[in-house]
């Protein structure tokens, strides 16, 4: 490889420079200032020189945010600074009362002032950046000890891979909440919904998960957002002063690269901060992310120190938050949904009330298990809430209100949408139609695969997708590509234009690539990220539907559940025709060429290996690298489907099971012997 000249290197240090400049005016400051083409240029010449000099790559820079190769596992870290909780305040007066605690072990205290913060609805985690690098992000966890999901933190954009300081010190820690914008949890959601999983209840839940992924690809998908709150600066930082206060350490941050929450303000006395909390309490219906509180905190962190602590909570902050918004209604029926999969969800209907700024009639009961534990009656009076103020559920039942005749509800026994019956399997909650012409399954099916992550056949909506079954001119997938202009033209509405269009728009349809493809088929459990590492691995359909469950199963980033599922999806016969239709209708059942990834000599597939202690030389990352680039499967646990256990000093529990259930064991000599007998 030829080396970078010196003009080569200082083009990728400009590059660098201009978009983590661009990225901190647009996500930190909210004022970009490059438009989004002329970064998408930069961003493609940086990743092309990048892709010719690859030693010219740095973990700062603006390409490596999204890692190679999902993770087999989390590790865990043990905080250098504890991650407390904070005390909850539910009103006012208790609000009060703390103040008058922290008065008591402070009587001396002036210049007394509170920072208010919105308390965002998200996860707590922890930066660690060592000389001006982040170098780890881990979860809350206990507190003490938390999970490392650094690969995870470094694809959210308003977390600086690099601080903004010319002498960083040698360590800083940085606490902040990540969370996800409400227009993306309710994207993520709908995207579950059309692939026949359960919705996530609320923002916090979907942030939590969300970080918890083995698969950063997929973390980055999602467009986690972060704000810093907190900074744990070393005694003496050189070009800075060290902030004597919460709201200076705020400005820091800030200027650090950090995005803090805008909405915050000094309040001088307590009044000013029950103004600031009832200004935010519908106010914060606008937010694009939810807020159930806000934090207070004291100012001066001389005041601080000398409060301290108790076993739980910082004494100098507390939480004051928003009390649930919940309302009785009177339930007039229920109806039963019926989703692509099959899957019917009861769903409430009720007397409108308003909730959280909106006029809510209808709510989700989940599956018969919620149906049970309410013990719905038809005439209940019930309490409705918004969860997490966004999805509409039945908290629970009052039933000294219920009518004397009223008649408890049971989950049909036929599916409603084609009165065929319905089965649950022993393993679900759910009650499914397994009836494949089903015509709720149908249009699910027909509407998922037009949508835009699938086929992405534009113009055709819901309204056409009903015609097109209640006319009976579509029983599959397959048919649309025989669908003509004058069987259009016999449509309500339908002109001799948007025909056109929309049998070329199907037509077009043909060149999508083989990953929409296999998302579009609707298998349980197979999102378009899972399709994408699906289609990498099985090349073809083909390869797919031979494919036994343990090599699905282990590919990276999929685990038995999708095997199972892909595995059983192309063992149904009228599967197997469908898959024989579309090849005849000319679609993409493989990859092109040029997309496959060349694939090097494997020696190691079909081996598990696991990793205890500390390598002599190699990181757990290197080893873990070199065995899968040589086709090797890496996991974090001891079984008897274990082949290998790489061992290093200070083992521990691992090494007492690899030698009860007789695991080979390697040293990480040997470990490098094998590799490279195998080459």
């Amino acid at each position: 490889m030829t080396p970078a000249t010196s003009a080569i290197q200082q083009r990728v240090i400009e590059l660098r420079r201009l978009l983590q400049q661009a990225s901190y005016a647009y996500y930190v400051l909210d004022a970009p200032e490059m438009d989004d083409a002329v970064y998408d240029r930069l961003y493609r010449d940086l990743q092309e020189l990048e892709t010719d000099y690859p030693d010219l790559i740095t973990p700062d820079s603006p390409t490596q945010r999204v890692g190679e190769r999902p993770a087999d596992q989390f590790t865990s870290v043990r905080h250098h600074i504890p991650l407390y909780s904070l005390e909850n305040a539910f009103n006012l007066e208790e609000l009060a009362s703390w103040q008058d605690r922290w008065r008591r072990l402070a009587p001396e205290a002036a210049d007394v002032a509170y920072v208010t913060e919105l308390k965002i609805d998200g996860s707590a985690i922890a930066l660690t950046y060592e000389d001006g690098l982040l170098v780890r992000g881990a979860t809350r966890g206990d507190g003490v000890t938390g999970e490392d999901i650094t690969q995870n933190i470094r694809t959210i954009r308003t977390i600086p891979l690099r601080l903004n300081l010319e002498q960083p010190p040698a360590r800083l820690e940085v606490r902040g909440e990540a969370f996800l914008p409400l227009d993306v949890f309710r994207q993520i959601n709908q995207e579950r919904l059309d692939r026949g999983e359960a919705a996530f209840a609320n923002p916090r839940n979907a942030a939590a998960g969300t970080l918890r992924q083995l698969d950063s690809a997929v973390v980055a998908q999602r467009r986690l957002d972060f704000f810093a709150y907190t900074l744990h600066l070393p005694d003496e930082v050189a070009g800075i002063d060290a902030p004597a206060t919460q709201w200076q350490s705020l400005e820091l941050l800030q200027n650090l690269g950090f995005r803090v929450n805008p909405n915050r303000l000094l309040c001088p006395s307590l009044a000013d901060v029950a103004a600031y909390f009832d200004q935010w309490d519908t106010a914060r219906l606008d937010l694009p992310y939810m807020t159930d509180g806000v934090v207070v905190k004291l100012n001066r962190f001389d005041l601080q120190q000398q409060l301290g602590f108790t076993q739980k909570f910082p004494r100098w902050a507390i939480a004051l938050k928003y009390p649930a918004e919940e309302a009785p209604t009177r339930v007039e029926r229920v109806v039963v949904q019926v989703g692509r999969t099959g899957a019917l969800t009861p769903v409430a209907e009720f007397s409108p009330v308003q909730l959280a700024g909106t006029t809510v009639s209808r709510a989700t009961l989940h599956n018969g298990d919620r149906l049970t534990e309410l013990d719905l009656h038809l005439g209940d009076t019930v309490i409705v809430r918004k969860a997490g103020e966004i999805i509409p559920e039945v908290v629970r039942v009052m039933p000294d209100l219920r009518p004397a005749d009223a008649q408890r509800y049971e989950m049909p026994t036929h599916c409603p949408a084609c009165g065929e019956p319905v089965v649950r399997p022993a393993d679900e909650a759910v009650t499914r139609c397994i009836n494949t012409s089903c015509p709720a399954i149908l249009r699910g099916s027909i509407s998922h695969w037009a949508s835009r992550a699938a086929l992405d056949i534009n113009g055709l909506g819901e309204k056409w997708v009903e015609q097109f079954i209640d006319r009976h001119l579509v029983q599959s997938v397959a048919d649309l590509y025989d669908l003509t202009v004058e069987q259009l033209l016999t449509l309500d509405r339908m002109g001799p234009t948007s025909a056109q269009k929309l049998v070329g728009a199907i037509a077009q349809s043909k060149q999508q690539p083989w990953p929409r493809v296999l998302y579009g088929l609707g298998i349980r459990h197979v999102g378009s990220v899972n399709a994408q590492t699906l289609s990498n691995q099985f090349t073809n359909v083909n390869d797919l539907g031979a494919a036994e469950p343990e090599a699905i199963a282990s590919v990276y980033g999929i685990g038995s559940e999708i095997a199972q599922s892909v595995y059983a999806w192309f063992r149904v016969p009228a599967n197997q025709a469908l898959i024989d239709r579309l090849r005849q209708a000319g679609l993409q059942l493989a990859l092109d060429p040029d997309q496959v990834k060349p694939q090097g000599a494997q020696p190691l597939a079909g081996k598990t290996f696991v990793i205890t202690g500390t390598l002599p030389s190699l990181s757990r990352e290197d080893a873990k690298a070199k065995i899968q680039a040589a086709g090797g499967k890496v996991t974090g646990t001891v079984s008897s489907k274990t082949d290998y256990l790489v061992v290093g000093s200070d083992a521990g529990s691992k090494l007492e099971k690899a030698q009860t259930l007789g695991v080979a064991q390697l040293s990480e000599t040997q470990l490098l012997d094998l590799l490279s007998s195998s080459n």
